[in-house]
């Protein structure tokens, strides 16, 4: 076990704290990646011979020192690979670091639905199922033949390997700066969805402001929702072209909200988060001969040279998205 996936339990207003608790995991190594909004992992094989202590051991250090120098608790997942990891973290609870030793990867797969691994989406796991492949253990023990016809060669072959317990992911150490984030916490409790829209509105349009502020579009959009019961929802999207305008990643955090399908959900905040950022000079940008578009480009260059101007608040975020 020399990998940890560690989730920081940040209170909405405190998500901005993440940057110092990275640097707390990276006085124990070097290799630390950030996954916003208020995760981490962490690879200490290194760290495992200089302190004399497992990743376990080291695992209960981090708890401490987060509580005492942060007042900041976490949940802490612990395998051979950063997948195993992750998916230890889900089985965690707080004050006890859920690990999958080395040798039992395939007995602490077996029992899971084949959804449960990472990589797996809707339409997969419903042709697994299909053909009786429902649980992970199934899917180690079918042929690889087999699962290649069914979800193609790469992919079959990746699937095999995964429900085997074989981790080929690695740490990729890498900096929240390359990610932008916007949090939009609740007062209370929110059921209505018609408030969840315009936090998604005010979200998205602060995340394009900022992009544009640094000549920057993303690729990438994830939204993170948290319930009253401190469990969380994270999905992601590809956009169709990388963009840093407020109206599509508006239209594409409503469609990933309304892809949740919730019902009357306790929601205590909302996060959007912007990633893959590259430069807009490299970027190209589809026409669409949409006058309404075109437009409203035109209205966010001049509330960009507004802020500029006279700062972040000249224009409110998310007034200008459709």
């Amino acid at each position: 076990m020399t990998i940890l996936c560690v989730r920081f339990q940040l209170p909405p207003t405190r998500e901005a704290a993440l940057p110092e608790l990275l640097g707390l995991l990276e006085e124990f190594t070097p290799v630390v990646e950030a996954l916003p909004p208020d995760g981490a992992l962490a690879d200490l094989r290194g760290a495992e011979r200089y302190f004399g202590r497992d990743a376990v051991a080291l695992a209960s250090v981090i708890r401490v020192r987060a509580l005492a120098l942060y007042g900041v608790d976490c949940v802490i997942g612990a395998g051979p690979g950063p997948m195993l990891a992750r998916m230890a973290l889900r089985d965690a609870r707080l004050g006890l670091t859920r690990a999958v030793p080395g040798g039992e990867e395939r007995d602490f797969l077996a029992d899971r639905p084949v959804a449960a691994l990472p990589g797996v989406g809707t339409a997969t796991a419903r042709t697994l199922c299909e053909y009786g492949l429902d649980t992970l253990g199934r899917v180690a023990a079918a042929p690889l033949s087999t699962l290649q016809r069914l979800v193609g060669a790469k992919t079959g072959r990746e699937l095999y390997e995964k429900a085997s317990g074989v981790d080929r992911g690695r740490v990729v150490p890498n900096g929240v700066s390359r990610s932008l984030a916007a949090d939009r916490p609740f007062d209370r409790d929110e059921l209505d969805p018609d408030r969840h829209r315009r936090a998604l509105l005010s979200a998205a349009g602060d995340l394009g402001a900022r992009l544009r502020a640094v000549d920057k579009v993303c690729r990438t959009l994830t939204l993170t929702v948290r319930y009253a019961d401190r469990s969380a929802t994270t999905r992601s999207r590809t956009l169709k072209e990388p963009t840093a305008h407020s109206a599509a990643l508006t239209r594409t955090a409503y469609d990933l909200y309304e892809a949740l399908g919730l019902q009357r959900a306790r929601v205590r905040s909302i996060a959007l988060r912007a990633e893959s950022l590259t430069p807009a000079e490299h970027a190209s940008h589809q026409l669409t001969f949409d006058p309404v578009d075109e437009k409203v480009r035109r209205i966010e260059e001049v509330a960009d040279r507004a802020r500029a101007k006279f700062g972040p608040r000249a224009v409110m975020p998310g007034s200008l998205a459709a």
